[in-house]
C-alpha cells in the first residue's frame, strides 16, 4: 500500500515563481476589494466577487504551502483549557409547597 502523507517535517521546496505570482494575485484582489466598491458585490455568473477575488487566491496559496498552519505557543493555550467535571450533573431541588402555591396564585 503506497504511503501518500510524508512524515518527514522537512518543508516541501515551493517554486518562487508561482509564489510570486500568486502573491501578487491576492496583493491585487485585496487592492481591488478595498478601493472598487463594484469588486464588493456579485455577478450574475461568477457569484460573488470576494470570493473569486481574495478567497481562492489565498486558499491556493495556502495550498501551495501543504495547508501548514501556523504555530502557535504551547504554553499559552495550556491554562486555557477546562477540565471536564467528575462529578454528577447537578439536580433542581423541589420547591417547597407556599412557594409553588405562591407562584400559581401570581400566575
Amino acid at each position: 500500500m503506497p504511503n501518500f502523507v510524508s512524515r518527514t517535517n522537512t518543508p516541501s521546496p515551493v517554486d518562487s515563481r508561482l509564489e510570486r505570482a500568486l502573491r501578487r494575485i491576492v496583493l491585487c484582489g485585496v487592492l481591488a476589494v478595498l478601493l472598487l466598491p463594484a469588486a464588493r458585490g456579485a455577478n450574475f455568473w461568477i457569484g460573488a466577487l470576494p470570493l473569486w477575488l481574495l478567497a481562492m487566491p489565498a486558499s491556493a496559496w495556502w495550498a501551495l504551502h501543504r495547508f501548514r498552519l501556523p504555530s502557535w505557543p504551547s504554553a499559552a493555550s495550556e491554562p486555557a483549557r477546562r477540565r471536564r467535571r467528575t462529578q454528577a450533573q447537578a439536580r433542581r431541588r423541589a420547591l417547597p409547597v407556599v412557594a409553588a402555591a405562591a407562584r400559581l396564585r401570581a400566575a
